[in-house]
């Protein structure tokens, strides 16, 4: 198995040394580029194709947002994973709307940064739990207007909660396939039968939902 390329994003260069020592020490990741700015990210994004790129947010020329927003219209198949020292709401919903598939704190351990890199690159979602309850908490604030809280969940079937499940947990299709003893293509028809029931539009919304529903507990 190829290593899970890695594309490093920061202004600082002290935080990419630190990186680059942390992630040379899993054998399954390789750096493959570095940007201090997000115009050059977004140029060593097209250039290189990583599978993952590690994207601060407070940088000069171009912010983190904007090149995000950028790197998933030019390479939609790279995942974005959001690391930086900002944990408020605006920057965390202003990075997944751009199409990031995780958000981790500078400050979270390094098992979750690790776990967080594998799990993007699978296709998943990962979000810190601090950060993750911000998504239930305006998924709530938002239900209590539109009177959507249990929305479409009693029409799942039994199945299709189970592949919710696994979707949630940041599974890709061929795995969900495994484990269900199923074939691919039936797992994408439960996904896109799941996503019109719940009304929903993307993984970050179907993980949003899952961990309302106590499908998957924040750990």
């Amino acid at each position: 198995m190829n290593p899970i390329g890695i594309l490093l994003v920061d202004d600082h260069a002290v935080v990419r040394a630190g990186l680059r020592m942390l992630l040379s020490a899993d054998p399954e990741l390789q750096i493959v580029g570095e940007a201090e700015t997000g115009a050059e990210g977004v140029r060593l994004a097209r250039e290189l194709s990583p599978d993952v790129v590690l994207m601060d947010i407070s940088m000069p020329d171009m912010n983190g947002i904007e090149a995000t927003r950028r790197i998933k219209e030019q390479c939609p198949d790279v995942a974005v994973l959001a690391l930086t020292m900002h944990e408020d709401d605006q920057y965390f919903f202003e990075m997944l709307a751009a199409g990031a598939s995780g958000y981790v704190p500078k400050r979270a351990a390094p098992n979750d940064l690790l776990s967080a890199i594998h799990a993007v690159q699978r296709g998943g979602v990962f979000l810190f739990p601090s950060l993750a309850r911000l998504l239930v908490s305006d998924y709530l604030q938002k239900a209590e207007h539109t009177g959507g809280a249990g929305r479409g969940f009693e029409a799942l079937t039994d199945r299709e909660r189970e592949v919710l499940t696994l979707i949630a947990q940041g599974h890709s299709n061929q795995e969900i396939a495994d484990a269900l003893v199923i074939s691919v293509k039936t797992v994408n028809r439960h996904r896109e039968n799941i996503m019109a029931k719940l009304n929903l539009h993307s993984r970050v919304e179907l993980v949003r939902y899952a961990i309302e529903k106590g499908l998957i507990e924040l750990t």
